[in-house]
């Protein structure tokens, strides 16, 4: 989807020659004393503290409110095995520098893949642009912040070999075999990601986060009386090589077969309106994707958002409690700042059943003059940052699993969802369901497969009637995409009864 109404210049690569007039206070930087904690990451980027203020003042230097340089060094590998052996690796590395100037709501931006003090220069020189005026930016000093740790490790993945990696992808191919003789095929793959970043604004904050990142997962294929079904599983963390288990193997190899083998007994059940009952866990992509995204300020600030006009008001029951949390111990969803330096915390969006607050930007939050939430997001260095999710997850209610399910007389029962997707300005959204139950006269009954859920996020939000104690959250490995920009997330619920859903089946 393209939201973005704000005008912004982007230029890839070393950018364009040119030259830049410093004020005269910076042509003569005295020396500054910066910490331990925060040379490493200067000498990682081959950076000073004298360079980053140069480069903000040069940025400022046309009559910006503000700018930002947010430093990235991304290496990624990946393992796959196909056909009984692992028969594909590479790796990638990407570095540089994205350089942001404000100008009351316009952003100019550029980026340079090159971090040398002139191709950072002439990159501001362009990020500048979006200003006009001369500047009198006296600088904003150096402050800095050493942040939060919710991701620490034991052993990071630069430091770990391919043979050390390797064995995990086989043995799951092995365990997966072994356990049906249905399996046809095993498709598996690890991926792990080391992420350096820096930050410095006009305002003179400095700080640094070190990202680590695992995903694990497994297809399997299986085939009985000519019939083939396959599903998936997978785990992701922001962990290091102590993941990786013979535990966490046996995991994902009994998840994969259990949830192939339910779908050669599973119906499509009849279509219409009908009460659904979200399984704790991965039912949390109703959060994200039918209300979360609708709370996203810069969606609300331009009035796109149904919730809009909404906030302080009832949008659901009393025990309604729905968190966007950037503070989970090695969760995906979790950061230790977000991309604009702020620091990561717990929001509540509803409390109590009302609407509490926004996800904020920098941006928004100036406009609604509120604090930031943390939740400036972006996919790399190459992206300005937006109001983005983390994860996303409604705390438990007083009922069971089993309680919500007797209350139900003809319905079904959802836990296993592959993808979704919603209309921010209505609403309106679509889950692909992959497995299920019907749920009839109380109780589960037949497995179900490969179904829609279609409702609306506000309505939907309104007609949860029932939570049970059973929260979950599913350490999957989800990507949220919006803008043209994709970032890892997570999302989480209990058991809930939604009084009211179209489901999509047999007609």
């Amino acid at each position: 989807m393209d939201i973005s109404r704000r005008n912004f210049l982007q230029t890839g690569g070393v950018a364009v020659a040119g030259s830049i007039i410093l004020p005269p206070f910076m042509q003569s930087c005295h020396k500054i004393q910066i910490s331990s904690n925060v040379k490493v990451y200067l000498d990682h980027f081959e950076v000073s503290a004298d360079i980053l203020q140069k480069v903000v003042a040069a940025a400022m230097s046309k009559g910006g409110d503000y700018a930002d340089l947010y430093f990235e060094h991304k290496t990624t590998n990946n393992l796959g095995l196909e056909d009984g052996e692992v028969n594909r690796a590479f790796s990638n590395v990407d570095f540089g520098v994205g350089i942001r100037v404000l100008k009351g709501d316009q952003t100019g931006f550029a980026y340079s893949e090159t971090i040398t003090p002139e191709a950072m220069l002439n990159a501001a020189k362009m990020a500048a642009n979006i200003a006009n005026t001369n500047s009198s930016f006296k600088g904003g000093g150096l402050a800095e912040k050493i942040p939060s740790d919710y991701y620490r490790i034991a052993q990071k993945w630069e430091d770990v070999s391919v043979k050390d990696k390797v064995p995990f992808v086989q043995k799951i191919n092995d365990r997966v075999f072994s356990l049906d003789k249905k399996v046809i095929r095993v498709n598996a793959y690890l991926n792990d990601e080391s992420a350096y970043s820096l930050f410095y604004n006009s305002e003179g904050r400095l700080t640094y986060d070190y990202r680590p990142m695992v995903s694990f997962s497994v297809v399997c294929v299986m085939e009985k009386d000519g019939q083939i079904e396959n599903s998936y599983s997978a785990r992701s963390f922001r962990k290091g090589f102590e993941f990786l288990t013979a535990g966490l193997v046996e995991e994902l190899a009994q998840d994969v077969v259990n949830k192939t083998n339910i779908l050669f007994e599973a119906i499509k059940p009849k279509a219409g309106e009908m009460p659904v009952v979200m399984g704790a866990g991965g039912s949390g992509i109703l959060l994200h994707e039918a209300i979360g995204h609708t709370f996203e300020a810069d969606f609300n600030r331009k009035g796109t958002s149904i919730f809009s006009d909404k906030m302080g008001k009832k949008v659901a029951e009393s025990f309604v409690n729905i968190i966007d949390d950037g503070t989970l111990e090695h969760n995906r969803g979790s950061i230790n700042i977000d991309d604009e330096g702020n620091d990561t915390q717990k929001t509540y969006l509803v409390k109590d059943g009302v609407l509490n607050s926004y996800i904020h930007d920098r941006i928004s939050s100036n406009f609604y003059k509120v604090a930031p939430t943390g939740n400036g997001r972006r996919e790399s260095f190459r992206h300005i940052p937006i109001p983005r999710m983390r994860a996303t997850y409604m705390e438990n209610g007083s009922a069971t699993k089993e309680d919500i399910i007797k209350d139900v007389g003809y319905g079904v029962y959802v836990d296993n969802f592959s993808n979704g997707e919603v209309k921010i300005g209505a609403g309106d959204f679509t889950f692909f369901v992959k497995s299920g139950y019907l749920i009839e006269k109380g109780k589960l009954t037949q497995p179900i497969k490969d179904i829609n859920i279609i409702g609306n996020g506000p309505q939907a939000l309104a007609d949860i009637t029932m939570a049970a104690s059973d929260f979950a959250i599913d350490n999957g490995t989800w990507m949220c995409g919006k803008d043209g920009q994709s970032v890892p997330v997570t999302c989480g619920l209990p058991s809930v009864l939604v009084k009211k859903l179209t489901v999509g089946g047999i007609s």
